[in-house]
């Protein structure tokens, strides 16, 4: 499928590529290359992770293209149940396999003949930004993490609620479940509209009016992210903590991309202070938590040039 919201940088290449995760799922990515490239060499490689919810149409496709023409192989993919991904029921979210799927790039990127596997990082993008982390937690192939905008989404539902409040939630998703077997497949509510709007309806909190800004206009649009995933997904996100090894990262470097009039600024500052040296917390001036997905007035792409060249060695 195309609609990439972005179009590709001059001598960039872009080809589409399978590849299975441990579970022997198929994911369906793009590998970008400097049209140019010496296939006789080997390069660093990064892996970008859509918002959650997202597919690699959206934001990947802007960071991928700019950074395949700095020197970098990147390889951007959809997550399993999403996109042109495998994965039945769709639209179901599961922390466990969204944090594999960065480790299956890595698998795949590490049997290509021109990256050098002992340089390959990671960039996760708002709610990829967690399942990034997560993932070098434990694979220690991963030598770099930058996140941008970034989600920590096993504490955004729980975090938020008291003891009383996170019971009646157990208790309403619990009882989905019998209605999800009785109906033989699970409920599922998209956020955003199949088509593209032109402008956004009026009266919506702030959170909702940002989201509907990207995704729903032509900004942001695709029709493989209609935004939230099953309604009973949100039990898994209750019974996992994505970041509960998140010093142990140390000591590969870790950065935090943010903008500074970001609502999910907190999720980044939060996970800054408790990761280990090395780590860097870098504040975009004037920018929304929305602007980092594609923006490229906005999104830092020389710091992050240099923040993997300087650590991917």
């Amino acid at each position: 499928m195309s609609g990439y919201i972005s179009e590709l940088s001059g001598g960039v290449s872009r080809t589409g590529v399978r590849y299975q995760n441990r579970y022997g799922m198929d994911i369906a990515g793009d590998l970008y290359t400097a049209g140019d490239m010496d296939r006789g060499g080997q390069y660093p490689a990064l892996i970008v992770g859509a918002p959650y919810g997202g597919v690699k149409e959206q934001g990947p496709c802007v960071y991928a293209g700019e950074l395949a023409r700095r020197g970098f192989v990147v390889l951007t993919f959809d997550q399993s149940f999403m996109g042109e991904s495998a994965g039945e029921p769709r639209h179901v979210s599961s922390p466990d396999i969204f944090t594999e799927n960065f480790s299956a790039g890595v698998d795949y990127l590490g049997l290509q003949p021109f990256v050098d596997r002992e340089k390959i990082g990671v960039i996760g993008i708002c709610g990829s930004g967690g399942f990034a982390l997560s993932a070098a937690q434990c694979d220690t192939r991963i030598k770099a993490v930058a996140t941008c905008s970034m989600y920590d989404m096993s504490a955004a539902g729980r975090d938020s609620m008291d003891a009383e409040a996170l019971q009646a939630a157990k208790e309403k998703l619990s009882r989905q479940r019998w209605a999800d077997a009785e109906n033989g497949a699970p409920e599922y509510n998209p956020y955003f509209p199949e088509m593209a709007l032109d402008t956004v309806p009026e009266g919506l909190d702030p959170v909702t009016d940002e989201w509907m800004r990207f995704y729903a206009l032509k900004r942001g649009h695709h029709p493989n992210a209609r935004g939230g995933f099953t309604t009973t997904s949100d039990l898994a996100l209750l019974n996992f903590r994505l970041l509960g090894f998140l010093d142990e990262i140390s000591p590969r470097p870790v950065l935090f991309v943010v903008g500074d009039r970001a609502h999910s600024k907190f999720f980044s500052e939060n996970a800054f202070a408790r990761a280990k040296e090395p780590k860097e917390l870098y504040v975009v001036e004037d920018a929304e938590h929305i602007d980092l997905y594609d923006r490229t007035d906005r999104i830092p792409f020389d710091k992050l040039e240099r923040f993997f060249k300087d650590n991917l060695r």
